[in-house]
């Protein structure tokens, strides 16, 4: 992806990225500029440089909270907790909902300064415990940040670890011990934690309603601490995330779906770290789109987020006056909801989240056309927390009114670079909303 570094990989040893291939930024930068490197893997070797307490087998400071469970070798998988070599307030550096307004090198900083020292353990020890588990489980529910040691097995990694579906990571290595002092504990997540009947989608909501932020929810669910106690596993932190903010739309919807109808169509706008994002919300019962498009050169080839949505993605025939064709990939639900995983992956469902708590927020129904225009100032993936953070952002202005589709799509067309008609050929929704005759024009 064009401006998304998440969607490419380099080879080199100071980024991680999935899948494995060259990383597209770098591609770009030797093809037009004949720099070998491109910013981000320049910020890499900077960080690598300015981090020597990263050069040690031990490591104290305070953690933010911050825990993270891994994926790969699933069921048995990396568990660990992320550590800065600092004391002191350190909660921003793993609270996403407070990164809005920051810019790229912030957000890189933050996540490199967090050590990651893991040890192996199975998805069932979420129920059967064990020191490090219940150590990071007791971690999981302070309010505040926590004094920590690490010992490990060797100095660590230093890598900025960067995916499309979670926040940057940075070094990681294998943990020998681990050792947390006392915080506070969030009463709300303690309690969730000790009710071993109380049902994790269910616990999930309740901690929603109560104001846990949803960064918190997700990172306690990833450790296994939601739901009857023999039926909790660990769940890696990438799939906590689209899980918690999935499941929270999912409750929502089912409130939205019985809220009457906007009478107007209404379009939204907002920006950030050259993304571009509207909201079309129009007089209907709940439908769902989201669509994002990103700019390649014509002279690349194009990189997918995951290779196997290479068949979901549309290319336009549209070309930009600087050379370079949008990429739009999408997906869609109706009233009933939907029951596949939506091609566009974990940005959906964080999208969803925000829409969906809108709507219940002022008691309205609607339907949704989320769209996302991703310039090549997008340096970098930062996780899905930037969509739902950015919509939430950008449900929060002024919107504009209009009595008709066709007139609030115009406007978008007056925000957009991509022109009305790539939208049209990309959208189920705008299609039907275009092409599909209505009952009512039969009477």
């Amino acid at each position: 992806m064009f401006g998304s570094l998440g969607s490419g990989l380099s080879r080199r040893d100071d980024i991680v990225s999935s899948p494995e291939r060259q990383c597209p930024m770098c591609k770009r930068v030797r093809r037009l500029s004949g720099e070998k490197k491109c910013a981000i893997h320049v910020k890499a070797d900077s960080l690598a440089a300015h981090h020597p307490e990263f050069d040690l087998k031990s490591i104290a400071g305070s953690s933010p909270p911050g825990v993270f469970v891994g994926r790969f070798g699933y069921p048995n998988v990396s568990v660990g907790p992320m550590v800065p070599s600092i004391s002191g307030d350190t909660e921003i550096l793993d609270t996403p909902e407070w990164w809005m307004g920051k810019g790229f090198d912030e957000i890189v900083d933050f996540r490199y300064s967090l050590l990651r020292g893991y040890s192996k353990a199975n998805v069932a020890d979420a129920q059967r415990g064990g020191r490090l588990i219940e150590t990071l489980q007791d971690v999981a529910m302070m309010t505040k940040p926590v004094d920590t040691e690490l010992v490990l097995a060797r100095p660590p990694r230093k890598i900025l670890d960067m995916r499309e579906d979670s926040q940057p990571f940075g070094p990681i290595a294998p943990l020998t011990s681990f050792h947390a002092g006392n915080s506070s504990v969030d009463s709300r997540i303690e309690k969730a934690f000790y009710d071993s009947d109380l049902p994790a989608d269910d616990a999930v909501l309740q901690l929603y309603r109560n104001g846990v932020l949803v960064t918190r929810i997700q990172r306690a669910f990833s450790l296994g601490m939601f739901g009857e106690s023999k039926r909790r596993k660990l769940v890696p932190t990438r799939w906590s995330i689209t899980a918690v903010d999935s499941n929270l739309s999912l409750k929502l919807m089912s409130r939205v779906r019985h809220h009457p109808l906007i009478d107007e169509y209404r379009v939204y706008k907002y920006t950030y770290l050259d993304n571009i994002y509207v909201g079309i919300l129009t007089p209907e019962h709940w439908k769902f789109e989201w669509i994002e498009a990103w700019f390649e050169p014509e002279l690349l080839a194009t990189s997918f987020p995951d290779v196997n949505m290479a068949q979901d993605v549309e290319k336009s025939n549209y070309v930009s006056p600087k050379g370079y064709r949008p990429v739009m990939l999408g997906d869609s639900e109706g009233f009933q909801g939907r029951k596949t995983y939506a091609k566009p992956g974990g940005c959906y469902y964080s999208a969803r989240l925000a829409v969906s708590e809108y709507l219940d927020s002022i008691s309205r129904q609607a339907g949704a056309i989320m769209l996302r225009e991703i310039h090549p100032g997008y340096i970098m993936s930062v996780g899905v927390w930037n969509v739902r953070e950015s919509l939430r952002a950008l449900l929060k202005t002024p919107f504009e009114r209009f009595d008709s589709m066709d007139a609030a799509l115009n406007h978008v067309g007056n925000i957009f670079e991509i022109p009305k008609r790539g939208w049209i050929e990309t959208s189920a929704l705008l299609q039907s909303a275009y092409f599909q005759r209505k009952i009512s024009q039969f009477n």
